[in-house]
């Protein structure tokens, strides 16, 4: 069971940088009704990931690998967390903005997107993904005991 938790972890995580780096690609092609709904579906199923994700390593960390009292002992753990909130407290503005976005596309109205709000977005992707590739080292040190903080 260990094995499939961890699987599917790993899975989701693929899955979030996936659907960012589509976004982010979306974002540089021209904007048309069409790319704007596929941003929305992308940052849909982004979102979707990040709940399972936290929930199926909440039961990883509780019920399976090395148990909670390692993970509270474990200063890359700490920090992998820290990193994921960050992730989600920087998403909530492309989010919003793709939610604002729908509203109009359903009535037929592209959205009006200037080439500013387009970097801006870009370049908070770019920052995500960053932070998700830091959380995939946090990761590692954790895996391996480093930042062990305990008896």
């Amino acid at each position: 069971m260990s094995s499939l938790f961890a699987t599917l972890h790993h899975a989701l995580l693929l899955i979030i940088m996936l659907m960012l780096s589509s976004e982010m690609l979306m974002l540089k092609q021209p904007f048309t009704l069409e790319s704007a709904k596929k941003i929305i579906r992308y940052d849909a199923i982004y979102g979707m990931a990040a709940g399972l994700i936290l929930v199926i390593g909440g039961l990883r960390v509780m019920y399976f690998e090395k148990g909670a009292y390692y993970y509270m002992h474990s200063a890359p753990f700490f920090a992998k967390m820290t990193l994921f909130i960050l992730v989600g407290l920087i998403s909530i503005y492309p989010t919003m903005t793709f939610l604002k976005w729908n509203k109009l596309i359903k009535q037929g109205i592209l959205p009006a997107v200037t080439e500013a709000q387009t970097r801006a977005l870009r370049l908070i992707i770019h920052v995500e993904l960053t932070l998700l590739g830091l959380m995939i080292l946090c990761a590692v040190l954790m895996a391996k005991g480093i930042g062990y903080i305990g008896n």
